[in-house]
């Protein structure tokens, strides 16, 4: 719990995750159904990145920024993403950035749901005045793993769960594996995102294995690497879990992520998108 994200955001992990996050909410649009999305360590919901935890580390220099400054040449996939960080900036500049809440809202349509799920007790109440006036939200002081037992499933039928951990325990590789089977127990039908970095190789490998052999649905492990993952101490790129991706991401997939594996790490980025489990589950 003492991990607060305005640190980070808008770095190169954020860029990513947020970029893939897009192109499922904008899939779920396309059909006129309500959907519900759950986001469940959902932070401040934006940040300020001319306050002072963002200019400290200056992570966004690295990822939104650079994005921003190549945005001429993006491909069409990423307009819901780039168009919603414009919609926070109207000035043309970047002093604040969308966390996943904020993208989510915005991309999110009148008869859709959103819940927030957040144990800090100065970011709950953050969201509370951000998004507390917003009918479609629910705002829930409380630890993102419990959410999931706790508001799934939802009467909708269809919609999203990001999990989004600050991978401050060390077992934290676990307790994604074992909320992921809570998910697919308890509604197997929605579309699953579980963030984790990429620091050494091995406990990437030994998740994505366990995932994996369990097996259900099918699964995609989307990667983007600022560089090899050699050394354990160091981030050195971010993944994401999607499980019943939506139709169309992998053809958005194949155009993003090599954009942006050039722009944020131009000597030795890479991508990669592998199928972890190739059953076809008929995602709504």
């Amino acid at each position: 719990m003492n991990y607060r994200h305005a640190y980070h955001a808008g770095n190169v992990a954020d860029v990513h995750k947020h970029a893939v996050l897009a192109q499922v909410v904008t899939a779920l649009t396309r059909k006129e159904t309500p959907f519900f999305a759950l986001d469940t360590h959902a932070g401040c919901g934006g940040y300020l990145l001319t306050a002072d935890p963002a200019q400290r580390t200056g992570e966004f220099k690295a990822g939104i920024a650079r994005v921003l400054d190549q945005e001429a040449t993006a491909p069409a996939a990423l307009a819901p993403y780039l168009e919603t960080v414009r919609r926070f900036n109207p000035d043309g500049g970047l002093t604040r950035y969308p966390g996943s809440p904020e993208l989510i809202r915005t991309l999110m349509r009148p008869q859709d749901r959103l819940a927030l799920a957040e144990l800090h007790p100065e970011d709950v109440q953050t969201l509370r005045r951000t998004c507390g006036a917003d009918r479609r939200i629910g705002i829930h002081h409380m630890d993102g793993y419990l959410a999931v037992k706790a508001l799934l499933p939802p009467q909708e039928r269809r919609g999203l769960v990001l999990i989004d951990p600050p991978f401050e325990q060390t077992d934290e590789f676990s307790r994604l594996l074992t909320a992921l089977g809570r998910l697919r127990r308890r509604w197997p039908q929605g579309i699953l995102l579980l963030w984790y970095p990429i620091k050494g190789a091995a406990p990437v490998e030994q998740f994505l294995a366990a995932i994996t052999a369990e097996g259900g649905n099918e699964t995609l492990a989307v990667e983007l690497l600022l560089r090899p993952p050699v050394d354990p101490f160091r981030l050195n790129g971010s993944g994401l879990v999607v499980v019943n991706p939506p139709w169309g991401l992998e053809a958005a997939l194949a155009e993003t992520l090599p954009w942006l594996a050039s722009v944020l790490a131009p000597e030795q980025g890479t991508h990669r998108v592998r199928r972890l489990i190739a059953e076809q589950s008929g995602t709504p």
